[in-house]
């Protein structure tokens, strides 16, 4: 009986191949890889000061009901009736508004019960008219 050991060979991996594969995968992942970027809203956060706040004589205000009813007060503190509903009319009524006052602090003051959809595309079309000083009306509660 035979009980010698037969000689192993060295096992030897061999690295540079799997390397090769793991640097086609990684770029078939960077080019299939597809980048979007969705549309972006420029919000200025207030920042907290103690000194006194300015006094805008003239404001531009937008008040959104519960049901999604624009109703927008101009400058001169008018109330400006809409024709109808939609987005296209208030574009128009706000470019009016904007060709005479881009820089007049605009504020969206929306009811508490507003479908955040209603907000939202207001809030598109005002940005896309030119107005740069957009704010929000907040109310302030008491807490007992």
């Amino acid at each position: 009986m035979n009980f010698r050991h037969k000689k192993r060979e060295k096992l030897d991996i061999t690295l540079i191949s799997m390397i090769d594969v793991l640097f086609v995968l990684l770029l078939f992942f960077m080019v299939s890889t597809t980048f979007n970027r969705n549309t972006e809203v420029k919000v200025k956060l207030p920042e907290a000061d103690s000194t006194q706040a300015e006094q805008h004589p003239k404001l531009i205000t937008l008040t959104i009901d519960a049901e999604g009813i624009y109703s927008l007060k101009g400058e001169d503190g008018s109330v400006q009736p809409l024709v109808d509903q939609e987005l296209a009319t208030l574009k128009k009524a706000l470019s009016i508004l904007a060709n005479h006052s881009k820089e007049i602090p605009f504020v969206i003051n929306a009811d508490g019960k507003t479908p955040h959809q209603f907000v939202i595309s207001a809030l598109e079309v005002v940005g896309a008219t030119g107005f740069s000083h957009i704010t929000f009306a907040a109310q302030h509660s008491i807490q007992k």
